[in-house]
């Protein structure tokens, strides 16, 4: 985890999160994961560039199974982009930084 990635945790996830302003990228990870390993640098190199207009935060699905199964996780990596609290993006499984990017782009203004 980068210094520009947050923990998410079942207990900080509604504070951060749900009832957090601005953009939020959430990464559903666990340790065993191999495409999670695969995505890890992107996810921290796309919160370095964006510092300050997105906040990227990490749950790891294991230690936090609440927050997992309340967002419907069935798979990892899932990556979740929050405005203002609200659910605005979607997207499962390792994918290129372009292809990450052309989902969250929309919502940086």
């Amino acid at each position: 985890m980068s210094k520009a990635t947050v923990e998410l945790t079942d207990t900080s996830f509604e504070t951060s999160v749900e009832k957090g302003q601005g953009l939020v990228l959430v990464d559903f990870w666990a340790e065993w994961c191999g495409p999670c390993r695969q995505i890890a640098p992107i996810v921290d190199q796309i919160a370095t560039e964006n510092e300050g207009k997105l906040t990227v935060g990490k749950v790891d699905v294991d230690a936090n199974q609440m927050v997992a199964q309340k967002y419907g996780v069935m798979s990892i990596p899932t990556l979740m982009l929050f405005k203002n609290g609200k659910l605005v993006e979607r997207m499962v499984g390792a994918m290129p930084k372009a292809r990450l990017m052309q989902k969250i782009s929309p919502h940086l203004s």
